[in-house]
């Protein structure tokens, strides 16, 4: 009988913020708010990056790119979760549970790879000015991202792979806001080993390893830095702000979420972090990206004005 009950779990049930009854129609229209936000704010970068010339250079090819995971990001998550708050719960089918999970930890593992690409282009740009150009080429800039594309499409293939190989007993239900990996574990059954071991090792490639690539990049530009006079210092390193900010919130909630052990892990601090990586995060990246950047202000300015002069 316990061998039957294995394979029985056909579907799982999200049971997120089902607790709080009353609290499920303000926070529907909350996240609702601030999903549409996060559409409207990254469609408009991306249409401003491809509108303005001036915003044809190797960081906005890589903004807009990241703009676009955004969109996907919060795309697979947030319309389940207001689902799920709409009516007290909602049951996924094994098969689309493992389907969000991969398009989730693909579109996650990529936005982890451009951030990192994003720091080693302003490595480029303050260590090797005479040369970013010529470096990054487009066809290097092509190349680069389709990299970032493969990359996380062989990670997010072998993590869910591996997740749902294992075996699930007992309750089928989530207590969470999608199909994620922490609450999936705490589902598992059996002997899991093998595969614990191939999510964690793919794990260290995306978030380790972009974390590694921009700390390098950042400590070659705190380095470079120092060598101009200290007027200028805060000036220059006022480029990198925008980027620095966007990684912290990032790979903080990352970094809290995943590369804990699973014994630490509590529904109640999971969900709201996850609402900060699946939610605010994209929302903010746009505002991070152009409140302090005077270009991306510049083409603003200059296509309201096309506005109103039509």
């Amino acid at each position: 009988m316990a061998e039957m009950n294995l394979t029985l779990v056909t579907e799982f049930l999200l049971i997120a913020f089902t607790e709080y009854p009353e609290w499920a129609l303000p926070l529907f229209l909350l996240f609702l708010f601030m999903y549409l936000i996060t559409l409207l704010g990254n469609l408009e970068m991306i249409i401003l990056i491809r509108m303005d010339h001036q915003l044809h250079t190797p960081m906005y090819f890589l903004l807009s790119h990241l703009a676009f995971m955004d969109i996907c990001y919060s795309s697979i998550t947030v319309p389940q979760m207001l689902a799920v708050l709409l009516e007290h719960g909602a049951a996924l089918f094994y098969t689309r549970c493992a389907a969000q999970f991969f398009l989730f930890n693909f579109f996650g593992s990529i936005d982890c790879y451009l951030l990192a690409l994003m720091a080693y282009d302003r490595y480029l740009a303050m260590c090797q000015p005479l040369l970013y150009v010529t470096i990054l080429t487009q066809q290097a800039r092509l190349s680069l991202v389709a990299g970032a594309y493969v990359a996380g499409l062989i990670s997010a293939l072998v993590r869910t792979v591996s997740a749902f190989t294992l075996s699930f007993c007992g309750t089928n239900e989530i207590d969470f806001i999608f199909c994620d990996l922490p609450p999936l574990l705490k589902l598992t059954c059996g002997e899991s080993y093998t595969q614990e071991l191939l999510i964690i090792v793919f794990a260290i490639f995306v978030i380790p390893a972009s974390m590694v690539m921009i700390l390098v990049s950042y400590l070659f530009i705190i380095v470079a830095i120092m060598g101009i006079p200290a007027g200028s210092r805060a000036k220059t390193f006022s480029t990198c702000t925008s980027h620095l900010t966007a990684v912290s919130l990032f790979f903080g909630t990352l970094i809290f979420m995943y590369l804990r052990g699973n014994s630490d892990q509590s529904s109640e601090k999971n969900r709201v972090v996850s609402l900060l990586y699946t939610e605010v995060i994209p929302m903010l990246n746009p505002l991070i990206y152009s409140l302090r950047n005077r270009e991306v202000k510049e083409a603003l300015r200059k296509i309201l004005n096309r506005a109103k002069l039509s």
